[in-house]
């Protein structure tokens, strides 16, 4: 039986910096190289933020403070209908991972293939249940959670988890605490659920191995320029390393085959030949 092909998606994030246009680049970024998803992050900054939090001072291209920032990199209708509007355009499907139930509702209006819950939100109970109330496929990240916690997740999400995706929650990662053999360890306590790999690595190497042992959604970050400000660039892959995960994962859905040995017919002249 052919397998399913391995769905790569694009994590494009926060990596625009609030720029609809550079959004627009990484998106055609993501379709050039084979890409089947892009993704974004999508948050109520005054329901995720303490006004305390907001109100810390911190530098950044908009302003002195943490709210300056915050709100300076979040998308709103406008830029949303934008993206949606080209991402028809280019035939490139996105989705985004709301950090709050506000940003579901928000999502919903836009039709997304699914919800991303993140890693930082995989205990929130009350979000888990407005994901899941809404009808909509669910991508649960794993990083910084325990098995115990990740249980609680699943057991939360029900029928509506779509995909479980291993990751380390350090960006970038150190080499020694990706464990890909997280994987194997998923599918075998999680039983029906498909496994896939978020990952935090500038490398396109331990996404690759992630899909030969067995991993169904392939998630990496993308930028357009790695030494780029913002927090989340250092541990994205720039296009031309996007592409080559994305090519090298085609080619190992080609070659992977079924599993059954054969001799085929290009061998039989060499077979006749040599034997």
């Amino acid at each position: 039986m052919r397998e399913p092909p391995i769905l790569v998606v694009g994590e494009i994030g926060i990596n625009h910096g609030g720029n609809l246009a550079v959004a627009k680049e990484m998106m055609a970024a993501a379709k050039a190289a084979g890409a089947d998803f892009c993704k974004f992050q999508k948050r109520t900054v005054e329901t995720v933020y303490t006004k305390e939090e907001l109100d810390r001072p911190r530098s950044s291209p908009f302003g002195e403070t943490n709210r300056a920032l915050k709100e300076g990199l979040e998308f709103g209708p406008e830029e949303y209908d934008a993206i949606d509007a080209y991402a028809r355009e280019i035939g490139l499907p996105w989705y985004a991972s709301p950090w709050d139930e506000e940003s579901v509702l928000f999502l919903e209006h836009y039709g997304v293939p699914y919800l991303k819950i993140a890693s930082a939100c995989l205990t929130d109970q009350g979000l888990l249940r407005v994901a899941r109330t809404s009808g909509i496929p669910v991508v649960l990240s794993t990083g910084m959670s325990t098995l115990e916690e990740i249980d609680g997740a699943v057991a939360a999400l029900g029928p509506s988890l779509a995909y479980l995706l291993h990751c380390t929650a350090t960006y970038p990662c150190a080499l020694d605490e990706i464990n890909l053999r997280c994987i194997g360890s998923l599918w075998e306590r999680y039983p029906g659920v498909p496994v896939g790999f978020s990952s935090p690595s500038t490398s396109p190497w331990p996404a690759l191995c992630a899909a030969a042992m067995g991993a169904t959604m392939i998630e990496a970050h993308l930028t357009l320029d790695r030494p780029a400000w913002g927090s989340d660039q250092a541990a994205s892959l720039e296009p031309p390393g996007f592409a080559k995960l994305v090519t090298e994962i085609r080619t190992y859905e080609v070659t992977r085959g079924d599993g059954v040995k054969r001799v085929y017919a290009s061998e039989e002249p060499i077979k006749a030949k040599l034997r």
